[in-house]
């Protein structure tokens, strides 16, 4: 199952279970292949809102967990919490997955002059560092990639099969 139809049902499925009074309206759901993140908008408490965060992720992680393990169960992914609150997103635990590439020297060296100038510690968090980097500067364009991505799918799933 493609994780935008994931995401969906996995909406579905928390509106039904997500205690009332929770968040200020339905979670984000976000999903790919190895997890599942829900963030969820907490009230603006008019200050600083790490004590809000706190209160709320002490007082619900009992049940998150339940629901974690449900999710988890059902759609073989690791679950994740958040909350916006304040203007400011906290992630209480997000998965960090390894991942393989290989680059030529142009391209490590692009690594190694963010590790030389103190951007990042290591190749692997400079790599982090350019992804960051190309989400938030060309966040219009991926989110139309996206895009396009559902419509090849959908126009796919209606095809013959092989």
């Amino acid at each position: 199952m493609q994780p935008d139809q994931v995401g969906h049902e996995v909406t579905g499925w928390l509106e039904r279970r997500l205690p009332a009074g929770w968040f200020a309206g339905p979670p984000e759901v976000a999903v790919d292949g190895e997890e599942i993140l829900v963030v969820g908008v907490l009230p603006d408490p008019g200050g600083d809102p790490l004590p809000r965060v706190e209160q709320f992720r002490e007082e619900t992680r009992e049940q998150r967990m339940r629901l974690a393990a449900e999710l988890q169960r059902r759609w073989r992914r690791k679950v994740s919490w958040g909350v916006d609150c304040g203007g400011e997103r906290l992630l209480f635990t997000t998965l960090s997955i390894p991942v393989m590439t290989r680059l030529r020297l142009a391209e490590r060296r692009v690594l190694d002059t963010l590790i030389d100038a103190g951007v990042a510690r290591s190749r692997s968090d400079a790599l982090a560092w350019c992804v960051r980097l190309v989400g938030t500067h060309q966040g219009d364009w991926i989110r139309e990639l996206q895009a396009a991505l559902v419509a090849v799918r959908k126009v796919r799933s209606q095809g013959p099969d092989p």
